[in-house]
């Protein structure tokens, strides 16, 4: 089979040629569309379950939030592992997938569970975006003078990040940093009592009074027009006048029994750069397994779109980039493969002592890397300074080495005679026929033994296969 097969290509080069040039073209294509990384995405399949109840104790909260989850998600199919970190106010379940689950077949399952979860009142578990904890691909602050924080902030919240994670591959923006507006309602004690109002008829009240409601339709003529009452609020006066209950024909309103004002939520921390000691900052995540040099592209484009938006005054600053990691590591990736290619090539020409040969040989290393590319497209793996930076040259062409080496010494000792050129390029031929078919088993053991070595670390799983 081995000797029919080296006929076939010496016979059909037209052919051999065609197959050459249509690996150049699909590893191009492959190339182009290769998800470029600075490093490579190794984390399991995991569903993060975030859950908070502000004010909750962490032993309540483990009582009956992140028991009760994990006791209901227990039975998913797939699923390895469940770990949990419970806080002040704050549960977060982590669920571990089995090798090869799909992302959101683990988000759909987790979700169903969570329906049938028995939690307290006002605890909604939400799942985290589905990126993982290299997925941070940009981060910018908002650079405002003569706005106060919590307008910074409020326009971070409300302007941009909503336009930001539309930007496709986007999984989530984060904001940090600031103050956020709040209207707090001082309540006087003395008033609660004297007034016999508890704190569940204030916050009914008020939610009551900032909402709108249906009135149906009035019919007019052949035309309906729809009734709707307008309830929201617009002043700090609007808060103060909701009736919360009447006594003896007289409201009682809230500006009757509290103090309405507004403030900022308390601050825990702040985000400082350089120099500034307080920004606001936003954090952008990318959805696992995209291509970040791609989402950073699109975000670029949309942060500019949206630039011409703000109010005067207002930019938005680029604090860290993952395009410029990639970037060094591609310059590099790519540094050390020439530098190692035309090493190689001296080498060759030194030991072969024929440019000829030598280009030849060199001639397997593109193409082999072209090959490369197109199975890391097909099964999903990225370019990377681990996947690119690891090649080893000489496992690439020592076939190709010792087979041109032992084509030289073969017409080296072939007796070369005086006939026309067509005898002496079928001399050739013949001699190549014999070298491919006294050096095709050696080679073809010595591959196999190569890729036997290898196999051992084909069969990790999980961290360490990837």
């Amino acid at each position: 089979m081995i000797d029919r097969l080296i006929v076939f290509a010496m016979t059909q080069r037209m052919f051999v040629l065609v197959l050459v040039g249509a690996l150049i073209g699909f590893g191009t294509y492959a190339l182009s569309n290769l998800p470029i990384e600075a490093f490579p995405d190794v984390q399991d399949v995991q569903v993060r379950v975030i859950s908070q109840l502000p004010g909750q104790a962490p032993e309540d909260m483990e009582r009956t939030v992140t028991l009760p989850i994990e006791r209901e998600v227990a039975g998913i199919p797939n699923l390895v592992n469940v770990r949990s970190v419970t806080m002040t106010g704050l549960s977060i379940v982590t669920l571990t997938f089995a090798e090869g689950t799909d992302n959101y077949f683990a988000r759909q399952q987790t979700m169903e569970k969570l329906s049938t979860v028995s939690l307290p009142v006002g605890v909604q578990p939400q799942l985290a975006p589905l990126s993982t904890a290299v997925g941070e691909v940009y981060r910018y602050s908002i650079s405002a003078p003569g706005y106060s924080d919590a307008e910074v902030r409020t326009i971070q919240d409300w302007v941009v990040r909503p336009v930001l994670r539309m930007t496709p591959g986007v999984a989530d923006v984060v904001s940090f940093g600031g103050a956020i507006k709040e209207f707090h309602i001082s309540v006087d004690p003395l008033a609660l009592r004297k007034y016999q109002i508890t704190l569940n008829q204030l916050s009914q009240a008020v939610g009551n009074g900032n909402s709108t409601a249906g009135g149906g339709l009035v019919k007019q003529g052949d035309a309906s027009l729809v009734v709707r009452s307008a309830g929201l609020f617009s002043s700090l006066d609007d808060i103060r006048k909701v009736v919360i209950t009447a006594r003896q024909g007289q409201s009682i309103t809230v500006g009757d029994i509290a103090q309405v004002s507004e403030s900022e939520r308390p601050r825990f921390g702040i985000v400082a750069v350089d120099n500034q000691d307080s920004v606001i900052e936003g954090v952008v995540s990318m959805t696992k397994g995209g291509n970040p040099s791609k989402i950073n592209a699109a975000l670029k484009e949309r942060i500019e779109q949206l630039q011409h938006k703000l109010p005067q005054g207002v930019k938005i600053v680029a604090i860290y980039d993952r395009t410029e990691l990639v970037s060094h590591t591609v310059s590099t990736v790519v540094h050390n493969l020439i530098v190692g290619a035309l090493l190689v090539f001296a080498v060759l020409v030194l030991f072969l002592s024929s440019w000829i040969a030598a280009m030849v040989v060199a001639a397997v290393i593109p193409l082999a890397l072209l090959f490369a590319f197109i199975l890391m497209n097909s099964l999903g793996v990225s370019a990377n300074l681990i996947s690119l930076g690891a090649v080893d040259f000489g496992i690439i062409i020592d076939s190709a080495v010792v087979i041109v080496e032992a084509l030289m010494v073969r017409l080296m000792h072939t007796p070369s005679n005086d006939s026309s050129p067509r005898a002496a390029a079928g001399q050739r031929m013949h001699a190549l026929h014999r070298t491919l078919t006294d050096m095709s088993r050696p080679v073809l053991f010595s591959k196999a033994i190569i890729i036997l070595a290898f196999v051992p670390i084909f069969t990790f799983q999980r961290v360490e296969g990837k």
